[in-house]
């Protein structure tokens, strides 16, 4: 049976990438974001990829299990996760995809903002921070009812364990939680943030015996319109970001850096005392 899989922010981006990305290796996909319209175009899009590749391959000549086993974006939910209503509309979502084995959460706003604008730092605050616990909440908490009912079936069966089947939750933060950039104060800030909160579900997970793993991916500066028209080095595509993405979920990475040439600037970044960081110019 397929796996399924929730894309929250599939309109655009990583996301939109990460989605179609999941569909073409087989698993039932859900997405959601702001724009009905962009939801409409990829699910279309990826659905028509996956099913020109199909008539290729198999030139014909399908057999049942192959069939089965094809994935594909079956529906979609227009979501705005700073909206009171939107853990209802997640369940929504996860009722008309049948289920969900991972939550990924790809939603996300920022800005580069010396002047200190009040109204982008409280749309960042809001979207990066609650809107990201109100998600990722409703899912972990979406999780833990489905992992309690399965213990109650095993129990029935009188069988040991809970079963080889763990959830998953992947989020996009980034690689500007790592330090305070001034840059940017209230993204960096909420990057930091969302580390530190995938760290505390990752142990309250395992504080409560439930089968929920947790991916906290962290790109460089990717391509995206989160920073069109800068300048910034080493910028990565979206496709390449989403590649390395869906194989850290599929390995089980609990943290990924992307890419190596990052990973090497974060470490190189952490030897830094603060006292010679916040007198560094980083834009």
């Amino acid at each position: 049976m397929a796996k399924k899989a929730i894309v929250m922010g599939a309109t655009s981006g990583i996301g939109m990438e990460v989605a179609s990305l999941l569909a073409q290796r087989g698993w039932q996909v859900g997405i959601a974001g702001r724009r009905v319209e962009r939801l409409e175009e990829v699910k279309r899009n990826t659905n028509q990829i996956i099913s020109e590749k199909t008539k290729v391959s198999q030139k014909g000549n399908i057999s049942e299990g192959v069939k089965a086993s094809r994935g594909e974006i079956i529906c979609y939910q227009q979501i705005d996760v700073t909206s009171a209503d939107a853990p209802t509309l997640l369940q929504k979502l996860i009722e008309k995809l049948g289920g969900m084995d991972l939550y990924f959460h790809s939603s996300g706003i920022g800005w580069q903002n010396y002047s200190l604008d009040f109204e982008k730092e409280m749309k960042t605050v809001e979207t990066n921070g609650l809107g990201f616990v109100r998600m990722v909440d409703t899912a972990f908490n979406w999780f833990a009812q489905q992992s309690q009912g399965q213990e109650l079936r095993l129990e029935q069966k009188s069988d040991k364990g809970k079963g080889n089947d763990t959830y998953r939750i992947a989020c996009i933060t980034s690689i500007a939680g790592t330090k305070g950039l001034g840059a940017a104060p209230a993204y960096s800030a909420t990057k930091r943030f969302q580390n530190h909160y995938l760290e505390c579900l990752t142990q309250q997970a395992h504080m409560r015996h439930l089968p929920i793993a947790i991916t906290d991916i962290r790109p460089g500066f990717v391509k995206t319109d989160l920073i069109a028209g800068s300048n910034y080095p080493l910028q990565l595509t979206p496709q390449e970001v989403a590649q390395q993405i869906v194989n850290a979920i599929e390995r089980g990475k609990t943290v990924k850096t992307i890419d190596w040439k990052y990973s090497i600037l974060v470490s190189l970044w952490r030897m830094i005392p603060r006292w010679i960081w916040t007198r560094l110019t980083i834009k």
